[in-house]
């Protein structure tokens, strides 16, 4: 791979975001059973279930904050290394992004403080409430955030205006209910919620292992237990209709996904394992599922899916025809606007492809001077390198199907076998537990790796993304970047070891002694009543 300042930018933001991913998950899906087992402890009063709130809140506090940490900083690459991304899009981009800043950050933000120091000023409800507003506010958060990234996987509601040069929103609406956003909301919060029930499992079962706090932990595990289990089986619908969202926008992921090189006749096989050759487009040695990609990918057993081959060819096609609009768009440019309707009409006819003539700038200063063997390598370079998307989601789905079963083994004997579980059975659930973040981290890089070479699928050419930087500048805020998160992440696992070594703070009698005062506190007088007359 060519080191330059495309690639460089890439890899740096992608090295932020898988760190920053690192955190979300288990804040969305913590946050959700933090504010279950306060429920539970609201319905009950019994103090077993208060500690519990406050345990598991402490650890997702310290994941919360380093979350934060790492989130604003990506927010800050779009100007630094993706300045003509941010310029030409960022009507459009902007919009959720501004929207989750003014909404559910602070939303989260302020509540997270109330319910960290709100215990001995609130009461049991008030308190209750604000845990779910922080549930929510982090999950309203993270849709935003999708809504954004949904948008650069099927750009809707937005359209190229010629005399400014930047892609304008359209519809707002179009933005917000794009399919491809919702299905990825649905399913990264899924995943976030299987990512929480394994640790809270593995955690768990480490204390039973050691015979510590197990009334605690017991009760964990059947909470952990029963929302993974229901989590686990929504990933895997929802991953389903993720991929179902993709054979629409984005055919050419999907083929490169399945080691897909030709168009087969439908209904199509999905390719268990393989070994995708890219040089020869050949998946050697496949083994084939017949009918099962053909239902996923079209809910029918009559319609075709693309293969890579066809869908180059498409690619060429959109390319000169971008041509005619990138002519048409030079003639707005010279003229200042002032143009033919013969040429306005060329350039709403074909201004659908422009991105596809913009893949050429990478050949040729001018796309319209393009020989057709420039054409044919810009038309190559939309087929993404297929063996790590291949590998990556058939490992991410194999993890996926596994979290099922853990969990509803673990959900059975919980429920019917009075939590008796063998010692090997507890120490998978604390090996296991790296296991969620591995599948997620596959997951964007599958959504992400997949969508090249664009920045914004079908609209703009990743190599156009980027800022005019050096590469000794980039390669330094690189180091940096890594370093710094990377002692952000020892110092996550540091907190959390520590504090779950620790354990809670108080045991159940002290609990219960804090819960009686803290009722007399609620009753007594205020000091400024006014005395009755």
């Amino acid at each position: 791979m060519e080191i330059d300042i495309v690639e460089l930018s890439r890899l740096q933001f992608a090295m932020t975001a898988l760190y920053h991913f690192l955190f979300v998950p288990l804040t969305l899906g913590l946050s959700i059973i933090v504010a279950i087992m306060e429920t539970v402890y609201v319905m009950t009063d019994r103090p077993i279930w208060r500690q519990m709130t406050k345990f598991w809140g402490t650890l997702f506090g310290i994941n919360f904050v380093l979350g934060v940490a790492t989130g604003i900083t990506m927010e800050f690459q779009f100007g630094m290394n993706w300045s003509y991304y941010s310029h030409y899009v960022g009507d459009i981009f902007g919009a959720p992004l501004a929207v989750e800043g003014l909404m559910a950050f602070f939303l989260e933000a302020t509540f997270v403080g109330l319910f960290f120091f709100g215990w001995d000023r609130l009461s049991k409800r008030a308190h209750l409430i604000v845990a779910w507003l922080v549930a929510i506010g982090s999950n309203f958060s993270a849709l935003w955030i999708l809504i954004a990234n949904g948008w650069m996987q099927n750009p809707v509601g937005a359209q190229f205006n010629p005399m400014s040069m930047r892609m304008e929103m359209t519809s707002f609406f179009d933005v917000v209910f794009n399919e491809v956003a919702q299905a990825k909301f649905v399913h990264t919060v899924s995943a976030g919620y299987v990512t929480a029930s394994v640790f809270v499992l593995g955690v768990s079962a480490w204390y039973l292992l050691k015979n510590r706090h197990t009334d605690l932990a017991r009760r964990s595990i059947a909470v952990a237990a029963s929302f993974g289990l229901a989590s686990a089986l929504s990933v895997v619908v929802l991953g389903d209709e993720s991929g179902y969202s993709v054979t629409h926008s984005q055919k050419m992921k999907l083929a490169a996904i399945e080691g897909m090189w030709e168009t087969l006749p439908a209904p199509a096989s999905f390719t268990l394992v393989g070994f995708p050759d890219q040089q020869a487009r050949e998946t050697h040695y496949a083994i084939h599922v017949p009918f099962v990609m053909g239902l996923i990918g079209t809910r029918s057993l009559t319609h075709e899916i693309p293969g890579i081959s066809d869908l180059e060819k498409q690619a060429e096609e959109r390319i000169r025809s971008g041509q005619i609009a990138y002519n048409a768009l030079m003639d707005y440019r010279a003229n200042k606007g002032v143009v033919s309707d013969e040429v306005r009409t060329a350039f709403e006819e074909h201004s659908k492809d422009l991105g596809f003539a913009l893949l050429l700038k990478r050949y040729v200063d001018d796309p319209r001077q393009a020989s057709d063997e420039q054409i044919t390598m810009a038309a190559n370079d939309t087929v993404p390198t297929v063996w790590p998307l291949f590998w990556a989601f058939r490992l991410m789905v194999a993890l996926g199907f596994s979290f099922i079963a853990v969990m509803a083994w673990f959900f059975w004997m919980a429920s019917f076998r009075r939590m008796q579980f063998p010692r090997l059975a507890l120490w998978l659930a604390v090996i296991i537990i790296p296991t969620p973040w591995i599948a997620a981290e596959l997951g964007w890089f599958v959504a992400e790796f997949g969508r090249q070479p664009w920045t914004v699928d079908g609209v703009l050419p990743t190599a156009l993304s980027v800022s005019q930087l050096s590469v000794t500048d980039l390669a330094i805020t690189l180091a940096g970047f890594v370093l710094f998160y990377s002692v952000l992440f020892v110092i996550e696992m540091g907190l959390m070891v520590k504090y779950i070594r620790k354990g809670p703070y108080m045991d159940v009698s002290e609990t219960d002694e804090w819960q009686k005062q803290h009722r007399a506190r609620l009753s007594a007088p205020s000091p400024f009543a006014q005395p009755a007359e």
